[in-house]
């Protein structure tokens, strides 16, 4: 059965318009993607968005805690836990492995990939920016906000501030300014 809704969600309804769209919300594309998403994802919460396009594997492990939301456009591995109330822009794009290239004696085309199984964490309270890219197995603190157009490339504490390519600390949100 999980299969049919797989079919379903990838042929139909990430066609549908975006929920923000005039026709979306008439058609209701937010709650017809969240109700077929309930039989596709380990857990999904209460109030979540899945916008047009997202992408997400088999969706068999991932979690979505309430009030959140995938921008459109987004890539998601099947691996991810993403917390409550958190906001995420358009094509977000989360890597799930890398290339090997450890060997100088064979090509790396043929050293296979790594880091397949790292989970990617993202915890409650966290806004992500548009055009965002995860490296592999990234956790992102509660209450952190990831700009526009950043690498994420490693992983920075509670209440931070993120951009660059790559990442880094631009500022943490529990220092007043």
């Amino acid at each position: 059965m999980k299969s049919i809704y797989l079919f379903t969600y990838y042929h139909i309804l990430c066609y549908l318009p975006s929920n923000q769209s005039r026709l979306g919300k008439i058609i209701k594309s937010k709650r017809i993607r969240y109700n077929i998403c309930k039989h596709i994802f380990k857990y999904i919460g209460k109030n979540v968005n899945i916008e047009k396009g997202v992408s997400f594997g088999n969706g068999a492990n991932l979690e979505i805690g309430d009030n959140s939301g995938i921008g459109i456009n987004s890539t998601i591995p099947n691996n991810t836990k993403i917390g409550s109330n958190v906001m995420i822009g358009p094509n977000l794009f989360i890597l799930d492995h890398n290339h090997s290239f450890s060997r100088i004696d064979i090509p790396m085309i043929k050293q296979g990939k790594d880091g397949f199984g790292k989970k990617t964490i993202i915890e409650d309270d966290v806004w992500i920016g548009r055009d965002v890219t995860f490296t592999v197995g990234r956790y992102v603190s509660k209450g952190s906000i990831v700009a526009a157009c950043t690498l994420l490339c490693k992983d920075f504490p509670e209440y931070s501030i993120i951009g660059g390519n790559p990442s880094k600390l631009i500022r943490s949100r529990l220092i007043k300014q």
